[in-house]
């Protein structure tokens, strides 16, 4: 009796301590289960509850669309989406991991400087719902400060890593000036998904007012050359549906600053 109490009690060690470290997650790995003891509450409930602060779509009234991009900057994909955005002419939006734009602040300089709206997508992935207030609020505010010195702006727009996020946070980004903003449209590029796939899951559920979720980077076992190739034919299909490209700004009638 007295082995089995030990194995178990170790065996709960573990588990606390797998649980501990994924506080931090990868943008590669699933979110874990969630340990904050508050309930969750669907995005649906959270919009309904927050108008204006949690978001998932801009109007339904007219034909327009965001294209966002999480996870930039990133060497091996971002310059690649910034091309073709430049090329076609497009305006998006990248939510920024703080700890990669510190990496590579050029990148982040050049996605200011072609006109995309610039979000903050916490400073190393972490999963939102599972940190404490305080470590929560450092998680923005680390990135935020990165930002804030390569751009010259503080980025109103928020983005929770796998759109994870508690009431409680909500409401203190509300009485901060935040908005933080998930998506309808999921293009699930970040299973390394061809860029047929890739289109196809932006079709499914496309309507005006769309804020589409796409990345501009990745971990290490993430390959996002399908929506390389997906962008370009992406914009044209959109555009001959009539749809006009805006960045969030644009499509929500929010700066992107946070001072203005």
């Amino acid at each position: 009796m007295r082995l089995r109490i030990s194995l178990a009690t170790i065996l709960v060690i573990l588990i606390s301590l797998s649980c501990l470290s994924a506080l931090q997650a990868s943008p590669d790995r699933p979110v874990p289960k969630r340990l904050n003891r508050e309930p969750a509450v669907s995005w649906v409930t959270l919009q309904r509850r927050y108008p204006g602060v949690f978001i998932m779509n801009g109007s339904r009234q007219t034909k327009r669309v965001a294209l966002t991009f999480d996870d930039a900057p990133d060497p091996r994909y971002t310059p690649a989406i910034l091309d073709t955005l430049a090329a076609y002419k497009v305006r998006a939006t990248f939510f920024i991991i703080g700890s990669r734009a510190v990496e590579y602040p050029t990148l982040v300089k050049r996605i200011h400087k072609e006109g995309h709206d610039i979000g903050n997508h916490s400073y190393n992935h972490a999963v939102f719902s599972l940190l404490s207030e305080s470590a929560y609020r450092k998680q923005l505010g680390q990135t935020d400060d990165v930002l804030a010195s390569l751009v010259g702006y503080h980025p109103r727009f928020i983005r929770p890593p796998y759109g994870e996020v508690l009431p409680s946070q909500v409401a203190w980004a509300k009485l901060s000036g935040y908005v933080i903003v998930n998506w309808d449209v999921d293009s699930v590029d970040w299973r390394s998904l061809s860029s047929s796939l890739v289109l196809r899951n932006i079709r499914k559920t496309l309507q005006p007012g769309s804020i589409i979720l796409q990345h501009a980077g990745g971990g290490s076992s993430q390959d996002l050359t399908g929506t390389v190739k997906a962008l370009p034919e992406l914009i044209v299909m959109l555009r001959k549906s009539g749809y006009e490209l805006v960045t969030l700004s644009e499509l929500l009638h929010k700066t992107a600053s946070l001072q203005e």
